[in-house]
This record gives C-alpha cells, structure tokens and sequence, in this order.
C-alpha cells in the first residue's frame, strides 16, 4: 500500500481549536486521498463489570452533537451500553499515518432520526436488520436466508424499522489526535472538554 504521509501538521499553534473542525479536516483530507470507507471506525464498549468489546462499523453522521451510528440495540453492543453508556472510537487512517481517538457518553438517537435513516437503507439491508437477531447464536446461513425471504414477502413493498434496531450518538467529551513522525516520535494532541472549552494538551507518544 503506497503511503501518503503528512509532515509536522499536528503542532497546537496549527491545529483548530475546535475538534470538532479538525475531525472534519482530516476525514475530508483523507476522504480527499482516495482512503477505503474514511467513516470506517472501531467502537469499544464495555459491561458494567468492565468487560470490554470492539468492533468496526460505519460512521453514519457526524455534527457537534456527536458521532452517529446504526445497529442492532438487543446485539452485545446494545446490550452493553444500556448498562455502560460510556464508549470510544478509533479511526484509522494508515495512509495518511493519522489516527483519532473520541470518547464520550452514548445516547439513543429519536425514533425519527432511526426512522428517516432506516427508510434511506437498500430494501437487501432493511430486510437483514429484520432477519438477523445481531449476536445470537443460528443453525446455519441457511436459517438467515430463510428468513430474509420470509421478511421480503411479509413486506412486498414498504419495508418498517424493526423496534430493537436504531441509532445511537456519541457525544465527546475526549478527542485525541495522532500523526506518525519519524523515528517512532509521534505526535499526540489531546483535546479535553471542561466548562470554559476544549483545552489542548500535547501527549507524549
């Protein structure tokens, strides 16, 4: 994989001093260097013991409210934010030697929030939230493609949203910001949410 790397960009006197306008600078940068799925990220969740879980999935939206995902809410990342709201993102973007970090609280997005985005979805990919029970244990794929075909003549046209599946938002309290430099020291900008503002706090690599 032919590499793309950036020089001596991430210094606190050159970066926003927003995070959320730098988040958005650097998904558009590498969006803009022909990156595979940019909005892909990893979601780490945790029970309310402290157990913890990490998937990828995509980033759906994203504003000052916060980072918005879809899925299955009675799948074991729902089932763990419903005891541990709290959760972290990682998007990675090696071509660029970029990385950012966010951490923050969860929150379920409005039904018509869900509803809106559930009706935009490829009838293929209604029909599997429908079908397939996230996280649960099946005979075979041939018991999911049973069911999808059972959905699709149970809903020959208008496809509803299922009632466990939905958005959530991530709303941040931690961004972190990373670039490869050479020689192993990287740079490392934190940028941490306190009641006058973001405060920006150079971390060693």
């Amino acid at each position: 994989m032919k590499r793309i790397l950036t020089t001596n960009t991430l210094d606190e006197s050159r970066v926003s001093s927003d995070p959320f306008k730098q988040f958005r600078k650097w998904l558009l940068e590498s969006a803009g260097r022909r990156a595979v799925l940019p909005e892909t990220m990893t979601i780490a969740t945790a029970t309310r013991s402290g157990r913890p879980s990490v998937r990828t999935l995509l980033l759906r939206e994203f504003d000052y409210s916060g980072f918005v995902f879809y899925t299955d809410y009675s799948g074991r990342k729902g089932k763990e934010l419903a005891e541990n709201p709290q959760a972290a993102l990682v998007f990675y973007w090696p071509r660029m030697g970029r990385q950012v970090r966010v951490e923050g609280r969860v929150f379920k997005v409005s039904s018509k929030e869900s509803d809106n985005y559930f009706s935009s979805r490829p009838r293929d990919s209604q029909l599997s939230a429908w079908a397939s029970q996230q996280s649960r244990v099946v005979r075979n794929r041939g018991f999911l493609e049973e069911r999808v075909k059972r959905f699709g003549e149970k809903y020959p046209s208008k496809i509803p949203r299922p009632p466990y599946w939905g958005g959530y938002r991530l709303e941040p309290s931690v961004f972190e910001f990373w670039e490869e430099r050479p020689g192993r020291l990287h740079d490392r900008l934190r940028y941490r949410h306190s009641k006058g503002g973001w405060i920006i706090e150079r971390l060693a690599p």
